[in-house]
């Protein structure tokens, strides 16, 4: 028959592991059937290397360097690589800890002692141990199977995290290349609007010269020429800073960054294909790295609190040592050298001064903390994804517009040249046609950048590219 020991034993080793965490159920929220203000056609983002849609061989080079060099995608990946290490520590208290041991004392005794040494005992002598030891801590009331799951949940929030850092900074590289590709145009407009205007002054001047205008005409045209010439440096000087901002985004080498140059595709003034998130139901957010490190968060906090309730019960500590032990080293594996112990150790909280108490109430205090945070990161998610579906669609609208309105200034000064040498119109009226089409192409330029920007503005919002409609059920999971 069994010892009633061992059967308690059984019995306690069966109930270890049980939770006193509440248990978790992801929060309600009152989510939309679908998107809204998405346009009437457009393309999914891939899943995979979403900035593809672009269809930039160049634009596709450069966020693949941010991702393999940018500083704080290193930064977040040592943060993943910490907390998995931190959840492997956790994860080990829950299994016995194994030691071995190994000892020699050699040791000799007074002559002169106070009590004397029986007959025939040696003043000097040796002694061996080696011993093997075993700990277990049975998680009665499931403290270490809380802490567990905090830690992996923990895990999770930095992953999580660091795939935030991922689609933040792919983004940030859209915007920048963009933004720098836009400015070339800028300056290249520019440009030619200065070669024109100098052509054209240059002209004046000879007629100035032959009496044909006055000095308040030339002088006009000069001040328009310098006005073109001032336009110029400081978009150079924009441009230059935009490069280094984004060489640093792309995680480049100091000297890199002081004498490389950014490689990026001559302008080809054609808008982005829009993106259309219609078909796919709204929970798809759900799948968003910081609603999801979001949700992690409140699930740690959720399992900490059984770790803390697990606090006020007993907590059972089982060891035991198998060894052998002799003075001689030749019978340190002999049988009658063999030696054993079993434990039991149970310790009870008793009086703390309300210490386990408040640490379980500030534990329930950083869960309402994290499901508010849980909630807002959701209401910004939806708020983010609206405001970017809108955007999207007006800076597309913007862009159309600065199109329709370049062009049609672009004939107006073909015209305006063509009125001009017709002797209709004169060098002042012609300029300033010139002037408008300018300002015109600049602003296109800037509108195409906007447009660009805000279909990776978009796929932000909605977490990254998606597959198909089933691309929520990873939320789920």
């Amino acid at each position: 028959m069994l010892d009633r020991r061992w059967i308690w034993l059984a019995g306690a080793l069966t109930l270890a592991g049980c939770t006193m965490a509440p248990v978790y159920e992801r929060p309600k929220a009152e989510l939309p059937a679908a998107f809204y203000d998405a346009p009437a056609q457009g393309v999914k983002a891939p899943a995979e290397r979403w900035w593809t849609l672009y269809g930039d061989a160049a634009l596709d080079k450069l966020v693949n360097e941010a991702l393999q060099h940018n500083q704080d995608i290193a930064l977040a990946t040592a943060r993943v690589d910490e907390a998995r290490a931190l959840a492997r520590i956790v994860e080990s208290q829950r299994m016995p800890a194994v030691d071995a041991g190994f000892q020699r004392d050699r040791t000799r005794s007074s002559e002169r002692s106070s009590m004397p040494l029986p007959p025939g005992t040696a003043l000097e002598r040796n002694n061996y141990v080696a011993q093997l030891n075993v700990a277990y801590e049975v998680d009665l009331w499931g403290r270490l199977a809380n802490a567990d799951a905090a830690a992996r949940a923990d895990l999770l929030a930095t992953e999580a995290a660091r795939q935030t850092v991922l689609i933040t900074l792919a983004t940030e590289v859209v915007r920048a290349y963009y933004a720098l590709v836009a400015l070339d145009a800028q300056v290249a407009a520019t440009r030619r609007s200065l070669v024109l205007r100098s052509d054209g002054l240059a002209l004046q001047k000879v007629r100035h010269t032959s009496g044909l205008i006055n000095d308040f005409t030339l002088r006009q045209l000069e001040a328009e020429v310098a006005a073109a010439q001032a336009q110029l440096p400081a978009l150079e000087a924009t441009r230059t800073a935009q490069e280094l901002a984004l060489a640093v985004l792309l995680g480049r080498s100091p000297r890199a960054i002081m004498e490389g140059t950014v490689e990026r595709r001559a302008e080809q003034g054609g808008a982005a294909t829009a993106v259309v998130p219609a078909g796919l139901p709204s929970d798809l957010l759900l799948r968003r790295p910081d609603v999801v490190q979001a949700e992690q968060r409140l699930i740690a906090t959720n399992a900490r609190i059984g770790q803390a309730r697990a606090a006020l019960f007993p907590r059972i500590v089982l060891t035991g040592m198998l060894g052998s032990e002799s003075a001689a080293l030749g019978d340190l594996l002999s049988g009658p050298a063999r030696i054993w112990s079993l434990a039991f150790a149970l310790a009870q909280p008793i009086f703390q001064g309300g210490r386990l108490f408040a640490e379980i109430e500030v534990v329930q205090a950083r869960e309402q903390q994290a499901l508010a945070q849980y909630q807002k990161t959701l209401q910004d998610a939806f708020r983010e994804v609206r405001q970017a579906l809108n955007t999207q669609v007006k800076a597309r609208e913007a862009f159309d517009a600065e199109s329709i309105r370049a062009l049609a200034l672009a004939d107006a000064a073909r015209l305006a040249w063509i009125r001009y040498e017709s002797g209709l119109l004169s060098q002042l009226e012609v300029i300033d046609a010139e002037r408008s089409l300018l300002q015109a192409e600049l602003n296109r330029a800037d509108a195409l950048r906007v447009q660009r920007a805000a279909v990776a503005d978009l796929v932000k919002a909605l977490g990254g590219g998606w597959s198909g409609p089933d691309a929520d059920a990873a939320a789920r999971m």
